[in-house]
């Protein structure tokens, strides 16, 4: 979380070491209509007459920033500015009931982020002679001059979110903001709907991870966020297997043989099941040869299966060619069908054309 852009106003009126300053400040967190959370901070300083002194507002950015951290941020920051203008009294103004209790010390923080915060309000008011924590009970003239000055900087972002809403692959800019993907989007690129839609669909038929389409930009597409996207349960699926894919490392991925399942795993996942090197598929049960990734070939070794196979048959024709092994079957030397000895010497002559064959 950090404060960018911030703008600046000092006046000529210049502080006094005896003198006792206010400071007011406040962050704001909103959501903008394209989902996006926008924070901003304001920070007014003023003398004992309540003369402006110093005024300051900006933007607060962090994915996930809460109201109670941008409340933390705008005081930090006011801090800051009054130990640089050399202001050693101040006076803490604050319309929030458990930031105050903070400041005064009554109470702890209860989240990492917020004790890290707080420690750095704690570092800087160390460096100033007094301080003096005030609980604005009413929102008072200056507790809403500085709200309103958040409330600008929110609204500058959301105007400057809106007039940007171009689709960076059809460059079309004529929607309304519901129809424009970003909540997804990690880098801030925006893409309407149906373009990403349709970028899903080619990248999934095409075995990759859908990733952000803005050219050379590596940010992912999450599936949570994409999954009302997604035309049929087919391509979810896809998408899942998919991310299963990319984090298994290429060589240690294993396919299952069986054409109706050919569900990805991994060898460290089948090492714990292997026997005599064949395993089961996880999902359709079926048994496999580990080392040559093909149904398991009982008393065959993997060359002896290979050499059978062949490197161009068909599903349907390693299925024959096992059977017939299993069964004892050969082929016809001259015309390749196949023939069966039920009996007598290991000559047979082939009933199709009379071809006499050795069946050992």
């Amino acid at each position: 979380m950090k404060e960018e852009g911030t703008l600046e106003r000092a006046h000529d009126l210049k502080p006094s070491p005896s003198d006792i300053y206010m400071l007011y400040f406040k962050g704001l967190v909103s959501k903008a209509e394209t989902a996006e959370l926008l924070a901003g901070f304001g920070v007014a300083i003023l003398d004992q007459d309540e003369n402006l002194l110093f005024q300051m507002k900006g933007p607060l950015h962090g994915s996930d920033i809460t109201d109670f951290e941008a409340e933390l941020m705008a005081l930090k920051l006011g801090l800051t500015r009054a130990v640089s203008m050399g202001i050693t009294h101040l006076s803490i103004y604050c319309d929030h009931d458990q930031i105050f209790e903070l400041v005064m010390g009554r109470s702890a923080p209860e989240v990492n982020n917020i004790a890290l915060l707080m420690d750095d309000v704690q570092r800087i008011t160390q460096q100033l002679k007094s301080t003096i924590p005030v609980l604005v009970t009413d929102q008072n003239h200056q507790a809403s001059f500085v709200t309103k000055l958040a409330m600008e900087v929110i609204d500058s972002e959301i105007t400057i979110r809106m007039s940007s809403m171009t689709c960076s692959i059809c460059l079309n800019n004529n929607f309304k903001a519901e129809d424009i993907l970003i909540s997804s989007l990690l880098c801030g690129h925006r893409f309407c709907k149906e373009c990403v839609k349709r970028y899903i669909e080619v990248k999934l038929l095409e075995g990759a991870v859908p990733r952000c389409p803005y050219y050379q930009c590596k940010s992912m597409l999450t599936l949570s966020s994409c999954a009302s996207l997604l035309i049929t349960p087919r391509l979810q699926e896809m998408w899942e297997e998919r991310i299963k894919e990319e984090s298994i490392p290429m060589a240690d991925r294993v396919y299952c043989p069986n054409t109706n399942c050919s569900c990805l795993m991994s060898k460290t996942e089948l090492s714990k099941y292997t026997i005599q090197g064949w395993c089961c598929c996880v999902k359709c049960t079926i048994p496999f040869c580990i080392n040559c990734k093909v149904p398991w070939h009982d008393n065959m070794s993997c060359n002896d299966y290979k050499r059978l196979m062949g490197t161009n048959l068909t599903t349907e024709d390693r299925k024959l060619k096992l059977l017939a092994n299993r069964l004892m079957w050969r082929q016809c030397e001259k015309c390749k069908h196949m023939i069966e000895r039920s009996e007598g010497c290991i000559h047979v002559t082939c009933r199709f054309r009379n071809h006499t064959t050795n069946i050992l």
